[in-house]
């Protein structure tokens, strides 16, 4: 089988554009979430998120491509052309147009251009709507508009498993790569929902914290007993997979190992996990098999860990579950804690953390872990990182649907 590895990292994100600026934040412990700007939470509850500080479309494009492109889809061309560049792959010409190819995972799509079409609609008619609507709003206009910005003239796909998406599409990726079909692939996720719609829809869904509005910072607080709900954040986390011997032939920078994937189904419940963790177990189970990990060959794992009080002890049991007596020997943290959950692009930010990860030695902290929850009870790395030796990590990610995936990404040996 084709080994794959990963030789480019993009991201966007509450905690910096740009990967050197993000993961120095990640491993400093800082968090992202505060009061939301983008529109007046006078009507909903919750009222703080992990925004894309102070950004301004212009300052990466032209103003027509800026009214041509919704922030999903801005957020991905800007991650997938920081990590195209890390690649090298600017400088590097394709034998064949069919070799490199594009999946990326959304959840929603443009919800914001959804929105603003609605309201025309419906205060002054159909006919007001206006003409870049569908273009703008549909989930695939983010790998479009990657393909058409980096002239990536192979397969061009989108997947959609709610919170699930961007490890998914790893996943396939992965897949698309060892079986032949492609020597390179853009991979990761996107997502931007922080509207009134978006936010308030969660809050009603009673998902969202909204017992820290007025201390914004504190909010995230996966496998702590006062945790309250998952603070919604936005971004992109993108990053370049590469067939092994064709990035060793021109040279690249590799950071590690893509070494597996597994994804299973609860078939329990449309937004609640099933309570034993079972599917998430299987899920772990299937990355480790198809990664030829053994347990005690995992270091470190970087969990879904929303904060929400249903999601943090289903995770610990599914860890549990599938790492027997090595559960209580890994470094498990949630760095949604730091950056909250960016829904479709979480799987994407989180892998490109865990890449990172394994690269440098070092476990981001879980921070506001100051009341461990009695029921998770592993080792979270509690507010603060630590540099260590990491032979192997997985990034989990479980998504409404009953969407359970799992990636392994190991340092790479020959």
């Amino acid at each position: 089988m084709r080994r794959v590895v990963i030789t480019g990292l993009g991201i966007v994100s509450p905690l910096g554009i740009g990967v050197k600026p993000f993961w120095e934040n990640i491993k400093a412990g800082k968090s992202g979430i505060d009061t939301i700007t983008r529109f007046d939470t006078a009507n909903v509850s919750c009222k703080i998120a992990g925004e894309v500080k102070n950004y301004n479309g212009e300052d990466f494009f032209d103003k027509r491509t800026c009214q041509r492109t919704a922030l999903f889809s801005q957020f991905a061309m800007i991650a997938a052309q920081e990590a195209w560049k890390d690649a090298g792959l600017d400088d590097f010409t394709f034998t064949g147009i069919d070799r490199c190819g594009i999946i990326l995972g959304n959840g929603i799509g443009g919800l914001e251009i959804d929105d603003e079409a609605h309201i025309k609609l419906y205060c002054k008619g159909a006919s007001k709507i206006p003409a870049m609507t569908v273009p703008r709003m549909i989930a695939n206009e983010a790998a479009g508009n990657v393909s058409m910005l980096l002239g990536i003239k192979g397969s061009a796909h989108t997947l959609v498993t709610a919170c699930a998406s961007g490890t998914d599409a790893a996943g396939f990726a992965l897949d698309r790569i060892r079986c032949g079909r492609a020597d390179v692939m853009l991979t990761g996720g996107t997502e931007s929902a922080i509207t009134e719609f978006g936010i308030g829809g969660f809050t009603q869904l009673k998902a969202l914290s909204t017992g820290f509005n007025d201390q914004p910072q504190k909010a995230s607080r996966p496998f702590d007993k006062d945790r309250d709900g998952f603070v919604m954040s936005e971004g992109a986390g993108i990053f370049i997979l590469e067939e092994l011997e064709h990035a060793e032939r021109r040279g690249a920078k590799i950071y590690a190992e893509f070494a597996g994937f597994g994804a299973t189904a609860d078939a329990y419940h449309i937004t609640a996990p099933s309570p034993d963790g079972e599917g998430g177990a299987r899920a772990i189970r299937l990355a480790l098999e198809d990664a030829g990990l053994k347990p005690e060959d995992v270091d470190y794992v970087n969990a879904h860990g929303t904060s929400t009080p249903t999601n943090d002890p289903v995770e610990t049991k599914a860890l549990k579950s599938a790492f027997c007596g090595n559960a209580y020997r890994l470094a498990v943290s949630s760095t949604k804690s730091m950056i909250g959950h960016a829904l479709g692009a979480s799987g994407g930010m989180e892998t490109v953390i865990t890449t990172l990860a394994v690269y440098e030695g070092f476990c981001p902290p879980t921070i506001n872990l100051d009341n461990p929850d009695p029921e998770c009870d592993l080792d979270y790395v509690p507010n603060t990182g630590r540099a260590g030796r990491i032979r192997s990590a997985l990034s989990m990610s479980l998504g409404f649907g009953g969407h359970n995936s799992v990636v392994a990404v190991k340092a790479v040996t020959h």
